[in-house]
C-alpha cells in the first residue's frame, strides 16, 4: 500500500483526562498543514457518542474535525464514505476489530481508504484502530483473546495492541506467531505508535517514557523471538 500509517498500541485522546496526547499533536504535524481535516471513524465501538465527544473536544480549535458515521447516529447522520477522500487524516477508534472489519466492507471502505492513503491522507488508530490495517491481529472481538487474520493488509505483518497493559496479550500473540496462527507481527504498547510508510517501518514512538515496541518473530524452530525496537519519546 502507499501512504503513511500511523498505528497506536493504546492511548491517544481517548485515554488522556484532558485529551490532550503527544502522539495526536504529533500525527497533526505529520500532514504539514496548520488546521488539517481530520475525520474520526467510530465504526468499532457502534459509533459511541461519548466516544465521539472525546475526539470532538480534543481536536476542536486545531482541526477541521468531522465523523464518519456508518451506524447513522444523531446528530452526525450517515455521511456517504467517499467523505474521506478529502482528509488530511483519518482517525479510527477502538472496539471490536472484527464488527469494524465486517461493515467496512459491506459499505466499501478498504477501496476509499487505500485511495486516500494513495493521495496523501495519513491513516492512524488505536487499538482496533491499529489492527485493521494489518494482515492480521491479537483481537477480543469474540471475547477471550484470538487471532484475527482477516485485516485489511495494507501493512503486510500481525499487530498486538495493549502488549504489556492488558493480562495475556503478551503470551498469547507470541504463542500465535510462534504457532503460525498470525504472521510475524508488531507488538505496541499502550502510549506507544509505529509509524510506516508504503508498507515499511519508520519509527516508533510514545508518549510515555518505558513503554516499549517489539518487532515480532518466529524464529524458525516453533518459537516467537522478540526484537525491541528504538522508540522515541514525544515531547
Amino acid at each position: 500500500m502507499l501512504g503513511t500509517v500511523l498505528a497506536l498500541g493504546g492511548g491517544g485522546f481517548s485515554t488522556s483526562d484532558d485529551g490532550t496526547s503527544a502522539i495526536d499533536d504529533w500525527l497533526l504535524e505529520l500532514t504539514g498543514k496548520g488546521r488539517p481535516r481530520v475525520c474520526f471513524v467510530p465504526t468499532a465501538s457502534g459509533d459511541a457518542d461519548a466516544y465521539i465527544r472525546r475526539f470532538e473536544a480534543a481536536f476542536a480549535g486545531r482541526a477541521e474535525a468531522s465523523v464518519l458515521s456508518l451506524f447513522s447516529r444523531d446528530p452526525w447522520g450517515y455521511a456517504e464514505p467517499k467523505m474521506l477522500l478529502e482528509q488530511d487524516v483519518i482517525y479510527v477508534g477502538g472496539g471490536s476489530t472484527a464488527n469494524l472489519l465486517a461493515v467496512w466492507r459491506l459499505h466499501g471502505l478498504p477501496a476509499i481508504l487505500e485511495q486516500a492513503a494513495a493521495t496523501g491522507a495519513v491513516l492512524a488508530g488505536v487499538s482496533a484502530g491499529m489492527n485493521c490495517w494489518f494482515e492480521g491481529s491479537s483481537t477480543d472481538s469474540f471475547g477471550p483473546l484470538a487471532p484475527l487474520a482477516d485485516g485489511l493488509g495494507f501493512i503486510g505483518a500481525s499487530a498486538c495492541p495493549h502488549y504489556l497493559g492488558e493480562p495475556d496479550r503478551r503470551e498469547k500473540y507470541l504463542a500465535w506467531v510462534a504457532d503460525g496462527s498470525l504472521a510475524d507481527g508488531y507488538a505496541v504498547d499502550d502510549y506507544a505508535a509505529v509509524l510506516f510508510r508504503d508498507g515499511e517501518l519508520v519509527e516508533a514512538v510514545a508518549e510515555r517514557p518505558d513503554h516499549p515496541v517489539f518487532h515480532v518473530v518466529h524464529d524458525g524452530s516453533g518459537q516467537a523471538v522478540e526484537i525491541e525496537l528504538p522508540v522515541r519519546t514525544l515531547r
